[in-house]
């Protein structure tokens, strides 16, 4: 029954505000000071994908995988790779195609179920580094894809994956895109859609064959009017909901075999109440999840010497008690 104790983050006012939490960290985190080395790998479909690279010479490596309309070097990426150099590990960092700055190749992009990128950049780096362990991170909807990739399908998975953590997870797609909808998170759906609304305008203009209607593109308001007249059709999918049933992790979890933490916090505005998978947890020996009060989406901010946010912590300390056997401990 790994579900874990979180008494020890307790934030101090403004920071026990869920919103405070999503929204401090984009405007006044100090960006992580890490060097990167970059990397362009092709893909099986002929597309590219983008890498950064902060290596320290080990034998371990992470592939940390970004959230939405997110890239490698976001605040957040950074701090979990800076935070996994320190205790030993490499790190590569995926971007998303589309998401490095660049239009990728085909007509397809990125979305919350993808895991053949995921699959693709894990073996690439483990065959390139000659590692002889490897872990995933993943935030948002990238750690949606990580779930759903430990346990679509889990004899896929290299064995040199021992461990996984992931945090701010949206496992209920469905649920979280009708949560997103909601008055109080419009300046968030507007943030996104704002970059979900270019790379579109730019498939219509380099794929005309697709067919993509724009007519009323910057009214749509919500994740469902945009997934069922974008996301969906561009991806073999029905519909959003056919897209939302088959791509959420929460499906998924019982398969996991990995021992992962998922960390989701109490007070995010961006999940539904099936985002917190108690039961599933209590059934998985291998799926630890912890639910602090506060924290918001991709927050857990710590204000200390070190820039070290909570979950970065909790992600090491996760880490290191797999390796020393006492991650029991954690409950």
């Amino acid at each position: 029954m790994p579900l874990l104790k979180h008494a020890d983050y307790n934030p101090a006012f403004p920071f026990t505000n869920g919103h405070f939490q999503t929204i401090y960290p984009v405007l006044a985190r100090r960006r992580p000071e890490i060097a990167f080395e970059s990397e362009r790998i092709t893909t099986p479909d002929g597309d590219f994908i983008d890498l950064d690279w902060s290596r320290t010479g080990s034998d371990r490596v992470a592939v940390i995988s970004h959230g939405l309309e997110g890239n490698s070097r976001r605040k957040y990426v950074a701090g979990a790779a800076l935070a996994l150099n320190r205790d030993g590990w490499d790190t590569v960092n995926l971007n998303f195609r589309g998401c490095s700055g660049e239009p990728n190749r085909l007509p397809r992009l990125y979305h919350s179920g993808v895991t053949d990128d995921l699959h693709t950049v894990l073996t690439h780096a483990l065959r390139r580094g000659g590692y002889s362990e490897a872990a995933l991170v993943g935030f948002s909807m990238g750690g949606n894809q990580t779930l759903k990739y430990l346990g679509e399908n889990p004899d896929n998975v290299p064995p040199q994956v021992s461990r996984a953590a992931v945090f701010s997870v949206p496992c209920d797609l469905a649920g979280a895109a009708k949560v997103m909808g909601r008055t109080v998170n419009r300046v968030y759906m507007e943030y996104f859609l704002r970059g979900l609304r270019e790379k579109v305008r730019h498939k219509a203009e380099r794929f005309p064959e697709l067919g993509l209607d724009l007519t009323g593109l910057d009214e749509i308001r919500t994740f469902e009017v945009y997934d069922d007249r974008y996301t969906a059709p561009l991806h073999g999918f029905a519909s959003a909901q056919d897209y939302y049933a088959k791509c959420a992790s929460l499906q998924f979890l019982d398969e996991v075999r990995v021992p992962t933490l998922l960390v989701n916090a109490a007070d995010d505005p961006f999940l539904s109440s099936l985002c917190y998978p108690e039961g599933r947890a209590r059934r998985n020996d291998c799926l630890y999840l912890d639910i602090p009060a506060h924290g918001g989406h991709v927050g857990f901010v710590s204000l200390n010497g070190n820039g070290e946010y909570w979950s970065e912590k909790r992600m090491r300390e996760f880490f290191a008690r797999l390796d020393d056997g006492t991650v029991q401990e954690m409950r």
